[in-house]
């Protein structure tokens, strides 16, 4: 082969039979070349398939391979028919060597489709993390846009199902920023596909859609292919995902795409707007649960307190009311429990009870009438272990500006008096629990308040608060009643603060009950004047606070 090859170097005459055969019978594609002018002497049988342009002697249509044999480099990559190729030099004699090329097509397609698999699995991944970190629609909405034109499209736009006949959308296109608005349900027949998809038919694949339909208030300027998929939600659908791009068309695999995204788009925002819907439920049926704007009295002070046991909940098992005169002159009726529990089972328990009451007040029903009633409403409820710890109290003026108070209780903590003289009393009244036994002991009590006097009704909440230097000390009565009795003189609104702020500090923010205090004052001048220190022009609620943080 060598003396063949020689001599064809040296009389430029045609390669012998010899080599030419063996070489053709090759499965690799060769090309034989000499090492003084680097031309090309000869084309095996598998290169001229592989390279139909390539001939001895001729142009070289392998931009790659002159670079190479200008460069001297072993080695090229290069796309030749739609064709990726690769050749490597290797050294056969003194005056030759040889390029061996290999079509590494198949290699680089499945290179470039584990690629593109491997970022379609990374958008999908990040596209559902992120719609699954938020409950909020509306983030929901921007996080569909903003992954739609950062990986499916030039712009896009969010249509959810009509509410109140009208549908509303919003919009992204890329580089601009997020737009919302509304559209009548009566115009999204102007979108190709639209009223389809919404309707929960499956997508129309997008070279059937003429993009030069798309109407004007979709905002996405001139577009060359428009893609409009389902947002499938819980039963129905959640919305539409309208993308388009200004020059590209989609292809298959990009509808695919945006299916499996508007699929985990689509259950985000069903999500959210499920929850959006408890919610707006939870708050309607919550307005109802929570404690009431008390009423003003002629001079009487009326002031309520509530700390629901968990942070997040705004209701609870305790719960204080207060229900006007039926007509002149009548009794105020005031109302301070407990029921059994916590959250919201306590809570609907707790607007049942308010409920009764104030039916009961309607028919000028006395506290012990009410207790005893209430009793048997919940024992003829049905539901075992209901039961309330409860104070009733019905309220008049009397002379020379004292208030008198009836109370009753049932199995609930004494209501205190706080006197002008600091002094602090209990209330003697006792009973049975509420909803736990078929006949009920009352025993009611009156107690009369002179003016500036203070009757404080609370829940065990208070008392039951644990902290102190062990973490586990309950607060007490004894603490209740020495703490009380230094708010005299003070407004009910100050004394409740107080009494909030004394016991939050026992508990050092640890878990607590619910706690429920309601205050009431008879009308009368406060014991705060500029004998205790305060300024010719100081105000009131200044003095109060001043004197507050003195006792502390």
């Amino acid at each position: 082969m060598q003396s063949a090859a020689s001599s064809r170097v040296r009389t430029d005459g045609p390669a012998p039979a010899l080599l030419r055969a063996a070489l053709d019978a090759a499965d690799e594609a060769v090309l034989l070349c000499g090492t003084v002018d680097d031309e090309i002497l000869l084309v095996n049988a598998a290169a001229a398939r592989l390279v139909p342009g390539l001939t001895p002697g001729g142009a070289c249509p392998l931009d790659g391979l002159t670079g190479a044999l200008a460069t001297g480099a072993d080695s090229f990559t290069d796309e030749y028919a739609g064709r990726h190729l690769a050749g490597r030099r290797r050294a056969l004699d003194a005056g030759h060597y040889g390029w061996y090329l290999r079509d590494r097509t198949e290699e680089v397609n499945r290179a470039a489709a584990l690629q593109a698999e491997r970022a379609r699995t990374s958008f999908l991944a990040e596209a559902g993390r992120r719609l699954s970190t938020s409950l909020h629609q509306g983030r929901c909405l921007r996080t569909t846009a903003e992954m739609a034109v950062a990986h499916l499209a030039d712009a896009a736009v969010v249509v959810l199902p009509a509410d109140r006949r009208r549908n509303t959308w919003l919009r992204l296109a890329e580089g601009g920023r997020i737009e919302e608005g509304t559209v009548p349900e009566s115009r999204l027949a102007d979108v190709p596909g639209l009223v389809e998809v919404l309707g929960g038919f499956p997508p129309i694949p997008s070279r059937w859609l003429d993009a030069a339909q798309a109407p004007e208030w979709l905002g996405l300027g001139p577009i060359g292919a428009l893609l409009v998929t389902p947002l499938p939600g819980n039963a129905a659908p959640a919305g539409a995902l309208i993308l388009a791009r200004r020059d590209r068309a989609f292809t298959p695999d990009d509808e695919i795409l945006a299916r499996s995204f508007a699929a985990r788009a689509g259950a985000a925002l069903s999500a959210a707007g499920l929850y959006r819907e408890q919610a707006d439920t939870a708050a309607i049926l919550q307005a109802d649960l929570l404690p009431p704007e008390l009423i003003q009295l002629d001079g009487v002070e009326l002031v309520g307190s509530y700390q629901a046991a968990h942070e997040a909940a705004r209701i609870g098992g305790d719960f204080y009311d207060v229900f006007a005169p039926n007509q002149p002159g009548g009794d105020t009726v005031l109302a301070l429990g407990d029921v059994c529990g916590t959250g919201p089972e306590a809570a609907v328990l707790t607007g049942k009870v308010r409920q009764t009451l104030r039916a009961l007040h309607l028919v000028d029903a006395d506290p012990t009438a009410m207790l005893r009633v209430l009793n048997q409403a919940l024992l003829q409820s049905g539901r075992p272990h209901r039961f309330v710890t409860l104070v009733v109290g019905a309220l008049r003026r009397a002379e020379h500006g004292r208030v008198r108070l009836t109370l009753a209780t049932g199995g609930h903590p004494p209501p205190l008096v706080l006197r002008n003289d600091g002094q602090v009393e209990e209330v003697p009244v006792s009973g049975t629990l509420i909803g736990a036994v078929r006949e009920t002991v009352v025993h009611p009590a009156e107690v009369e308040l002179a003016p500036g006097e203070l009757c404080l009704l609370y829940s065990d909440g208070l008392t039951e608060a644990r902290g102190g230097p062990t973490a586990t000390d309950q607060y007490g009565e004894a603490r209740l009643r020495a703490a009380l009795s230094t708010c005299q003189g003070l407004p009910a609104t100050a004394t409740v603060e107080r009494l909030r702020q004394l016991v939050s500090d026992w508990m050092h923010g640890g878990a607590r009950d619910d706690i429920a205090m309601l205050a009431v004052r008879a009308p009368g001048r406060t014991a705060l004047s500029l004998r205790d220190g305060g300024a010719p022009n100081e105000s009131p609620f200044a003095l109060t606070t001043r004197r507050v943080r003195q006792r502390s």
